[in-house]
C-alpha cells in the first residue's frame, strides 16, 4: 500500500512539475521529459517489474492528463522500464555518472520509440530530423535534471519498501 502511494505520489508531482515549472521551457521544441525520467530511476533501483508498473502508470496519467493520443506514452514507458530494469542486473561496478548515463540513453530510446509508434499509428506530422533533435534535446534535459532529482526518487523508493520482520 505505502509503495503505490509512493508511485501516485511521485506520478502525480512529475506531471504537475512538467504542466506548470517546465511546461513554458521549451529549447529548438524539446522539453524536459520527467515521467521519463521517474520511470528509468524506478527500473535502475527497483527492478523491470517495477520499472514497468512505474513506467505505465506514468504513461497512462501523461496520457490522460495531457490529452495524447492514448497507449502510445504508456507502451513506451512500459517497455522502457523493463528493459532499463533488465539491464540493472548486467552492470558490475556502478559509477556515479550511471544513473545521468542511463537517463539520457534511456530518454533518448524511449522518445524515439514513442515517435515511431505514433508514426506507426498516423499519428505523427514531423520530420526525421526534427524527431532526432527533440529526442536528443529531451535526452539531455532530462541528464542536467537527474542529478537534482536521482537523490529525491531514491529516497522515495527506498522508503517505500516493506520492512522485513524478524521474530524470534
Amino acid at each position: 500500500m505505502r509503495r503505490a502511494l509512493s508511485l501516485a505520489a511521485v506520478i502525480l508531482t512529475a506531471l504537475l512539475l512538467q504542466t506548470t515549472v517546465f511546461g513554458d521551457v521549451k529549447l529548438l521544441g524539446a522539453r524536459p521529459e520527467l515521467m521519463y525520467l521517474v520511470t528509468i530511476v524506478f527500473a535502475m533501483i527497483d527492478g523491470p517489474a517495477s520499472g514497468a508498473v512505474a513506467g505505465f502508470a506514468g504513461g497512462m496519467a501523461q496520457d490522460f492528463l495531457m490529452n495524447e493520443p492514448k497507449g502510445i506514452t504508456a507502451l513506451a514507458l512500459t517497455l522502457l522500464g523493463y528493459v532499463v530494469g533488465l539491464a540493472r542486473q548486467y552492470i558490475v561496478s556502478p559509477t556515479p555518472a550511471l544513473p545521468v548515463v542511463l537517463v539520457a540513453g534511456g530518454t533518448f530510446l524511449g522518445v524515439l520509440f514513442n515517435r515511431l509508434v505514433a508514426f506507426l499509428l498516423g499519428q505523427l506530422d514531423t520530420g526525421t530530423l526534427y524527431t532526432l533533435q527533440v529526442a536528443g534535446l529531451s535526452a539531455l534535459y532530462n541528464a542536467v535534471l537527474t542529478p537534482i532529482l536521482y537523490p529525491v526518487l531514491r529516497r522515495v523508493v527506498e522508503g517505500s519498501r516493506s520492512r522485513k520482520v524478524v521474530r524470534w
